[in-house]
């Protein structure tokens, strides 16, 4: 039995006929003729080409005109491009067309909807300090975001409202009473997010991540953290499609604005680090030694670098607290106080994993016998709390920032001269962990065991403390003169 052997299509069912490839809709058989005359009164210029067979014309009301539009197509049909069968038109003028529609059609929130957008987006992963700072970036570049329409609240209300409105929670709420105004004008007249594409909105934009309300420039730190939220919300907005670019890329700070690095007048020395802590013993020892149960607390600060919002979480079971010796403290989460609003829990304190480290990772800190002792001290006379705790409240809750800087500000006025009261001389309880990480940095620690010790990275060490360490100029001098041999 003779077998015909018969070629069949993929995807074509047995007995049916294959499906036929679709025609392409481009062409480069193309042919354009010189410009003609004809009888009209309003475009008297003709130009004819054709597109694979096809005819196409277009009337023009001058010869000029006309013969600009017959170079447009010769060049196209020279490079040999492909022309549209059904338009005539050359392919890069369909691509055009076809990205001036998009662009027509591509959604633009205004800022007000943008913002509340973005927050709701980043809201379930981000924690409370994060939420805190994108809702402020949010609202600052907010207010460079309301145009020049009549009616515009005050920049303070405005930024305020727009604190309110980013929050996910509040998206069906009735603003409070004296945010109403407010929230009411912004909804109704912040710019669009396509009006960053206008240079003047991004300068005024840039300026408000700069500075401040007052006009005084902000802190080196603030606008690093409104520009890198800003540049999370840009990049959030080009995912989506409202932006084809960030608009600040390429915009820089100018270097005049100052640094982050270390100010050497708010350290201080280990005899002014003695009697702090001591002046902290005083205060309210009337009342229930409010200052007492702080001294080891501040003690973390100042000799294990530790932030205060890592010392809020220390419980008994991460410390090693030997009789003599040096002792550990193995750091494994951080309360920060955020705000009850940017809190999944409701409460004030967010419960969090060390900054800027993996989750569930942890970081032991050895300290010196004069800490050990502190919290050895502390631990007979007050105990923990329920939970462990070595640093709770009077009422056993978390230690919120304003009852420790209360006692802070106290014991300076104690501890200190007024000359030095009125200097930036440790004006912060933070500066104690700069003044423990300046100490370790000049007893000679490797950048990198002092970046582990203090959770920093040794880039953000380099850059912080380059002005502080060897700033003895006699000592170097000493130095070079070993060196060389001059000695």
């Amino acid at each position: 039995m003779n077998h015909r052997k018969t070629n069949v299509t993929p995807g074509a069912r047995d007995g049916e006929r294959p499906a036929a490839p679709e025609e392409p809709t481009l062409s480069t058989d193309v042919r354009v003729w010189k410009v003609s005359k004809i009888s009209s009164k309003t475009a008297p210029y003709q130009l004819r080409w054709k597109v694979a067979g096809k005819v196409r014309h277009a009337t023009f009301t001058t010869s000029a005109l006309a013969e600009s539009r017959r170079s447009e197509l010769w060049q196209a049909m020279r490079k040999g491009e492909a022309f549209d069968k059904e338009t005539g038109l050359p392919e890069s003028e369909l691509r055009a067309a076809a990205e001036k529609a998009k662009a027509n059609t591509r959604p633009d929130p205004s800022w007000w909807d943008f913002a509340r957008e973005y927050m709701g987006v980043r809201w379930r992963t981000a924690a409370a300090k994060t939420r805190e700072g994108l809702a402020d970036s949010l609202a600052t570049v907010g207010l460079g975001m309301m145009g020049e329409s009549p009616g515009a609240p005050d920049p303070e209300d405005a930024r305020r409202a727009l604190r309110w409105a980013v929050v996910p929670n509040h998206k069906y709420e009735e603003p409070p009473p004296e945010l109403e105004k407010a929230c009411a004008w912004l909804a109704a007249h912040t710019l669009p997010v396509s009006a960053l594409g206008d240079s003047k909105v991004v300068r005024d934009v840039h300026y408000r991540l700069s500075f401040r309300l007052d006009d005084v420039p902000a802190a080196t730190d603030t606008y690093r953290r409104r520009r890198r939220g800003f540049n999370t919300a840009m990049e959030y907005a080009i995912q989506e499609g409202y932006l084809d670019e960030n608009p600040l890329a390429g915009v820089k700070r100018p270097t005049s604005q100052g640094s982050d690095r270390v100010d050497r007048r708010i350290l201080v020395n280990e005899a002014q680090g003695r009697q702090l802590l001591t002046a902290v013993s005083y205060v309210g020892s009337v009342h229930r030694n409010r200052g007492r149960r702080l001294v080891a607390f501040f003690g973390c600060i100042l000799y294990a670098a530790m932030r205060p919002a890592e010392v809020v979480g220390l419980k008994l079971a991460d410390c090693r607290l030997p009789e003599k010796g040096w002792g550990t403290l193995t750091l494994r989460e951080t309360r920060p106080i955020s705000g009850k609003i940017w809190t999944d829990s409701g409460d004030r304190h967010d419960r969090r994993g060390l900054k800027s480290r993996a989750p569930g990772t942890d970081r032991p800190v050895p300290i010196p016998p004069v800490l050990v002792a502190m919290l050895r001290s502390h631990l007979k006379e007050f105990g923990t709390a329920k939970d462990g705790r070595l640093f709770p409240n009077e009422r056993g809750d978390l230690l919120g920032t304003s009852s420790y800087w209360r006692v802070w500000q106290e014991a300076r006025l104690l501890a200190l001269p007024p000359d030095k009261v009125d200097s930036p001389l440790a004006r912060k309880p933070y500066h104690l962990r700069a003044t423990c990480i300046t100490n370790w940095l000049r007893a000679g620690l490797p950048v990198a065991e002092v970046a582990r010790r203090a959770g920093n990275s040794p880039e953000v060490i380099h850059r912080r403390y380059a002005g502080v360490i060897d700033d003895s100029e006699e000592e170097n001098n000493k130095k070079i003169e070993k060196t060389m041999g001059w000695g």
